[in-house]
């Protein structure tokens, strides 16, 4: 017997809730809950008197933790959804903007606006996402196209057209990184973006990324019946009346923004969505209606604590988040591609 949806959905949303406020406390120097819940309370509470409380926590809490935190539940929300949609479109559980390329691409895209950038890496935002978009998007299509094979896209062939489009992006990104003498000063930051990082100077960034995300994610679920409707096959999707050409447009272009987005924010975090949405399905089942708005829950659920494990399991150091994606990520996709065993077939 599955839950219900309303339970499910409920549960994950007060889960994220609490998980933020907690994460918020953990680091460096820890905040316990009450003075979180203190600080908040005077920043924005009936009778609000910002700097009521302690500066110093204050500062922490409001100026580099709760931006993080905030950025963390976006990213793993955006990869998961993602995923979600990625792997409703090639009918894959091994799909995922990692796995098949699509974060490589935003990223090359990424460090490409880097490198024209003047001077603040902050003043060229605004390129820095629609690059990216570029690179994720054009990704996942060149991927698609060298998967398809005889009508059909096997688990081997988009397995091997992204891992091989993966790592040429890679080798283009690490070539442009060798030669450029500007970035040298820069490196160290650049690597650490590229490993994988929840990296957010503040307020002011968050604002430009998250209400695309938050755009993004909610327009992925009125394509949820459309993903029901692929399960069957493309032929079986058109006979109840999906126009199969512009939801496969559509369902790319939302997750390669996603993806996107995420990027500008991370860097490459791999395997969240592969992880989140394949284990919310196997236990909520494979209606889109419910698992879209699941996978954006469990991924920022799944990032929060995984960002503060980064955080606090070496403090004072800091490890990138995408080394503990890919421990977690990397036997689970493992495990997938054992059962699968190169015996299914997408249309």
């Amino acid at each position: 017997m599955r839950p219900r949806p309303a339970v499910v959905l409920s549960a994950l949303a007060l889960a994220v809730g609490v998980s933020m406020a907690l994460a918020a406390g953990l680091g460096a120097v820890a905040i316990p809950p009450g003075t979180i819940v203190q600080v908040l309370a005077h920043q924005f509470g009936p009778g609000a008197n910002p700097g009521a409380g302690q500066p110093a926590e204050e500062a922490i809490l409001l100026q580099i933790r709760l931006p993080r935190v905030v950025a963390a539940a976006l990213v793993g929300a955006a990869l998961a959804t993602a995923g979600a949609l990625l792997q409703g479109l090639l009918r894959n559980p091994l799909a995922d903007p990692y796995v098949i390329g699509t974060s490589a691409g935003a990223a090359l895209g990424a460090t490409v606006a880097t490198l024209a950038a003047a001077p603040g890496f902050a003043a060229t935002f605004g390129l820095i996402p629609a690059l990216a978009f570029a690179g994720a998007i054009g990704t996942a299509l060149l991927v698609y196209r060298l998967a398809r094979a005889s009508g059909g896209t096997s688990i081997t062939n988009l397995l091997l057209a992204g891992m091989a489009v993966n790592a040429v992006l890679v080798a283009a990104m690490n070539f442009l990184l060798s030669v450029d003498d500007r970035l040298q000063l820069r490196m160290r930051a650049l690597f650490a973006w590229l490993f994988g990082g929840i990296a957010v100077a503040g307020w002011d960034q968050l604002a430009l990324v998250a209400p695309g995300i938050l755009a993004l994610v909610a327009l992925a679920w009125p394509l949820a019946p459309a993903l029901n409707a692929l399960a069957m096959g493309e032929e079986g999707a058109a006979y109840l009346g999906v126009e199969v050409v512009q939801v496969r447009r559509s369902l790319l272009a939302v997750a390669a923004l996603l993806t996107a987005l995420a990027v500008t924010v991370s860097g490459l975090i791999g395997f969240v969505g592969l992880v989140v949405p394949h284990a919310l399905r196997m236990v909520l089942g494979p209606e889109h209606r419910l698992l879209l708005p699941a996978s954006a829950l469990g991924g920022a659920l799944f990032l929060l604590w995984t960002d503060a494990l980064a955080r606090t399991v070496l403090a004072p150091a800091e490890l990138p988040v995408g080394v503990l994606t890919g421990l977690v990520g990397g036997p689970f996709f493992l495990y997938l591609l054992g059962r699968a065993r190169g015996s299914y077939l997408f249309a």
